[in-house]
């Protein structure tokens, strides 16, 4: 584009806004030019990790569950770029799908930064001041699962016959399979984790299942051309995303855990109190956001044995 082509442009730009673009230009020509520590806010972004003790290695835990979040996030721009799109290109489903993937692909592969990056008796320490917070509360990835799938596949595996499209959101959000963490296993009651939480988030959450429950990636799947449907390619996408989601993600974080619960300086209770093993297993919980693309046998087997050989169809 020639310096007139861009000058034309730039004035039809706000003129079709009812602006006046000289004055745009004027105050183009008094700003500064851009810094990358301005561009990505890099003053504020560093001073956000606050520690609660005078131990080093709680840095790096705040700071890789910062990351993860952060993370999280793209992961959202990536999916409301699919959901909100009606009609949506396949082409363009599986370039933001891919991106997901490998975003996911990311963090399964990063847990060896907190599992092998502090010292148990650090952690063991630490830990205790994090109480009753746990990483259980992150509203987003409860967002990205609620984004995925139909709510039935969140809803805890001994309660779904019980669901169907008439139950009420709020009932559906009591019903979600991370709700068996809610409850202080000892006493039986609500325990504080989840109160806080609810507190926080249910209201936002329950708006955001209304929101998704037509325009998950499940469901935007199944609107697709049928011939897309059948395409080995797209299938494998949701596959290698389901898996790595439900499984590896999963699997990663609960072996990264269990190192330092389960150690000699262990107690081998989540900081939220919950059942931990019961709830992050996916055997227990058989979270699989696209059930019909698996088989009956992969189904039945779970987070049981590793499905990675399954993960690729030809």
């Amino acid at each position: 584009m020639t310096r007139e082509e861009l000058l034309a442009a730039i004035d039809k730009k706000y003129l079709d806004m009812g602006q006046d673009p000289n004055v745009h230009l004027s105050g183009l020509l008094h700003a500064e030019p851009m810094k990358y520590w301005d561009f990505v806010q890099l003053d504020a972004l560093l001073g956000l990790q606050t520690q609660r003790t005078q131990l080093p290695d709680e840095m790096v835990f705040i700071m890789y569950h910062q990351i993860n979040e952060l993370v999280f996030k793209m992961i959202l721009w990536e999916m409301q770029q699919i959901a909100h799109v009606e009609n949506i290109e396949p082409e363009k489903f599986v370039m933001h799908l891919m991106r997901i993937s490998r975003y996911f692909d990311m963090l399964s592969n990063s847990f060896t930064i907190m599992g092998d990056g502090m010292e148990v008796d650090q952690y063991m320490k630490f830990r205790d001041t994090l109480t009753p917070a746990s990483g259980f509360q992150s509203a987003q990835y409860r967002k990205i699962e609620i984004a995925s799938t139909e709510l039935i596949n969140l809803i805890d595996y001994r309660f779904r016959t019980t669901i169907d499209r008439e139950t009420p959101y709020l009932h559906a959000y009591n019903n979600m399979y991370w709700q068996v963490a809610g409850n202080d296993h000892k006493t039986g009651k609500r325990s504080k984790l989840m109160v806080n939480f609810d507190e926080k988030y249910k209201k936002e959450l329950i708006e955001w299942m209304k929101e998704y429950n037509t325009i998950n990636l499940w469901t935007k799947f199944k609107q697709l051309p049928r011939d897309f449907q059948n395409n080995k390619e797209l299938i494998n996408a949701m596959r290698h995303y389901d898996h790595t989601v439900n499984i590896s993600w999963v699997m990663h974080h609960y072996h990264a855990a269990g190192k330092y619960i389960n150690s000699e300086k262990g107690n081998a209770e989540a900081t939220g109190g919950s059942d931990w093993q019961k709830y992050m297993h996916p055997k227990y919980q058989k979270r699989i956001f696209f059930p019909e693309l698996w088989s009956e046998d992969e189904l039945q087997h779970w987070g049981i044995t590793n499905l990675e050989g399954y993960k690729t169809l030809k």
